[in-house]
């Protein structure tokens, strides 16, 4: 069946907005200003829907706490991509039960990937009387609406109805910081890797029209922002559902001519649709940082055939070979999946010869874990969880010591960083990142914050490097 697109219009948009200020009417007649608390879990994407959250709730006239016994009102941003993750997120909100006997006006509201899935929105409906709004990705943009609902009828509001995703324009963000910035530049998956359960709960790819990601770009630059993230499930499908002519590369390139003084970087691309065209891109634009996370999850061709993935090792290879010798300085990051279901030892110990030869920079792993619904849950799955977490301890071990290795390589070097927070820590009181990403704990002066500037990298272990500004 086909997808439908689905643009909502800027009349419902600004019919929210006006609840916003409704709502804002409310509450400045309250004694004292309400406090919200919006706590994410989750992927890069997750955190942009929080802003979008918060820019709604500071519309309603909310101020914001990090302290749930201050907040009038919670909203749980959720993650399903794990069986871990969803867990701690209960835990969490069943203990919310506390700062509702306290402040029983308290409005709880639970959304993102998790609150998609039918079986966790029944489990919240059961098992969870504290939650008063539960609503899914697709319906972010009547936040003001639902709120409104639940709030007036003091009933549970559930918007969790299947959805293929909609692409909903000009919603206010309320960003944090002043230095680094994302920015989604479409939505969904059209992938269906056979572990993943993104697609059921995300909806299909609905890419921003290519005009409204640039000129947000483009203010994101004039308002100072020195790190802007594109963001997307698989950003190299960028403008594939448009009828524009233009692709992802199109887009780097277009972000690339904004004057100033800015990075440009992106998560996440899937090896199946990563182009030449895309790496010569991102090397002759000096402004595309040279960091490509490309997620290899397996290095066995039978594992990536179970998995779906629509690549083997061989053309992952050539990928690589080609990024590198278009861009020497690259720094390559990828995501492994541990003990997919029928992975045997060789399997594994293709895995291990894969990243022995590519030599991440830094790798992220995970022992695999079942989404209900995904054509992996009803795989067979013989191998013990004992050997699998063996497995998984030595991949670990390896890619610790490459990237101490590769750590160890800058040590000595001059490397220019953007300055972009403040640990609190000493004696290195700043953070940092390198072009390529790598984290860099500075010595220096909280002022350097939001800068460019040249450090001398004087130690590095195997997750940071450490150093000072240049002296000269």
């Amino acid at each position: 069946m086909a997808y439908k697109r689905v643009e909502i219009p800027a009349a419902e948009l600004a019919r929210q907005r006006d609840i916003c200020f409704e709502i804002r009417e409310r509450t400045e007649r309250a004694p004292r200003r309400p406090l919200a608390l919006v706590d994410t879990y989750g992927c890069q994407q997750n955190e942009a829907d929080s802003e979008e959250l918060r820019g709604y709730i500071e519309l309603m006239g909310y101020g914001f706490t990090e302290n749930e016994n201050e907040a009038d009102l919670i909203v749980v941003n959720t993650c399903a991509i794990r069986e871990h993750a969803e867990m701690r997120v209960l835990g969490n909100v069943g203990a919310l039960v506390h700062a509702k006997a306290k402040n029983p006006n308290l409005l709880v509201a639970v959304c993102g990937c998790m609150a998609q899935r039918p079986e966790m929105a029944e489990k919240l409906r059961k098992s969870f009387r504290v939650v008063d709004l539960v609503f899914g990705p697709h319906e972010l943009w009547r936040f003001p609406e639902l709120y409104k609902k639940a709030r007036d009828t003091r009933r549970r509001v559930f918007a969790v109805e299947p959805s293929e995703g909609v692409v909903a324009e000009g919603l206010p963000v309320r960003r944090s910081g002043r230095t680094k910035a994302w920015l989604s530049i479409m939505y969904g998956c059209n992938n269906f890797c056979t572990y993943c359960i993104v697609p059921y709960v995300r909806g299909r790819e609905r890419s921003r029209r290519f005009a409204d990601v640039v000129a947000e770009a483009r203010e994101l630059v004039e308002a100072g922002y020195r790190d802007i993230t594109l963001l997307g499930q698989n950003v190299n499908s960028y403008g594939k559902d448009l009828d524009e002519g233009r692709d992802f590369a199109d887009l780097i390139r277009a972000i690339n001519d904004i004057p100033g003084d800015f990075l440009i970087r992106f998560m996440t691309s899937h090896p199946r649709d990563a182009t030449e065209k895309l790496f010569r891109t991102m090397a002759e634009c000096e402004k595309c940082a040279k960091h490509i996370h490309l997620p290899v999850q397996s290095g066995s061709d039978r594992i990536l055939r179970e998995m779906n993935r629509h690549y083997d090792r061989a053309k992952y290879l050539d990928e690589v070979r080609l990024a590198r010798e278009l861009m020497p300085e690259l720094v390559l990051t990828t995501d492994i999946i541990v003990g997919f279901p029928g992975e045997t030892a060789e399997d594994f110990a293709e895995t291990l010869s894969l990243v022995d030869e590519v030599r991440y920079d830094a790798m992220f792993t995970f022992i695999f874990s079942a989404r209900e619904g995904t054509k992996a849950a009803a795989m067979p799955d013989p191998v013990p969880r004992e050997e699998k977490q063996r497995w998984f301890d030595e991949l670990v071990e390896r890619a610790n010591a490459i990237s101490a290795e590769k750590h160890a390589a800058y040590i000595g070097t001059r490397q220019r960083v953007l300055v972009d927070g403040v640990t609190g820590r000493e004696p290195w009181n700043l953070s940092a990142r390198t072009n390529g990403g790598r984290l860099v704990h500075l010595r220096g002066d909280e002022g350097l914050v939001g800068s460019f500037i040249d450090a001398d990298i004087t130690d590095g272990n195997t997750w940071a490097l450490y150093g000072v500004p240049a002296a000269d």
